[in-house]
């Protein structure tokens, strides 16, 4: 298969994509409109959110084989670099404070709380993964760098 089915296949996979997030953006709105419970709403408004997100994501994924490739100069890297350093500082705290609010918590049958804090450990642990990966493709362009 060439190079240029494969971006149109993969455009077309998120075309689909797109539309299964409209779905689950739907879904979750239902469920919220449905229960007055502030947990299920907030779990709810976390996918649902994370739903519109992705949708994004998958548009400019598709955008960039179908209209503007992506990108990305070492000059546009090194002039916010130092910025996204000290980021990368500011995520390892929230990944440590959430460490550690779950441990003060274990074993004491606070399971939303713990539910929570799982979760927000999971998601700061996951922008830890954006930046380490971005730090690879700055890598790439600055081989000694």
């Amino acid at each position: 298969m060439s190079t240029k089915e494969i971006q149109k296949n993969l455009a077309s996979e998120m075309d689909q994509w797109m539309r299964v997030e409209d779905a689950a953006v739907a879904s979750t709105g239902a469920i919220i409109e449905k229960t007055a419970n502030p947990v299920i709403r907030l779990v709810m408004e976390i996918i649902q959110r994370d739903s519109l997100m992705h949708h994004r994501v998958q548009e400019f994924i598709k955008k960039t084989l179908e209209e503007t490739p992506v990108v990305m100069t070492p000059e546009e890297l090194s002039d916010v670099w130092t910025m996204v350093e000290k980021h990368i500082e500011i995520e390892k705290k929230t990944v440590d404070m959430a460490t550690a609010a779950i441990e003060s918590i274990k074993d004491k049958k606070m399971v939303v709380q713990e539910y929570l804090l799982n979760y927000l450990l999971f998601d700061e642990r996951k922008h830890d993964a954006l930046l380490d990966t971005l730090n690879l493709i700055k890598k790439g362009m600055y081989p000694y760098g």
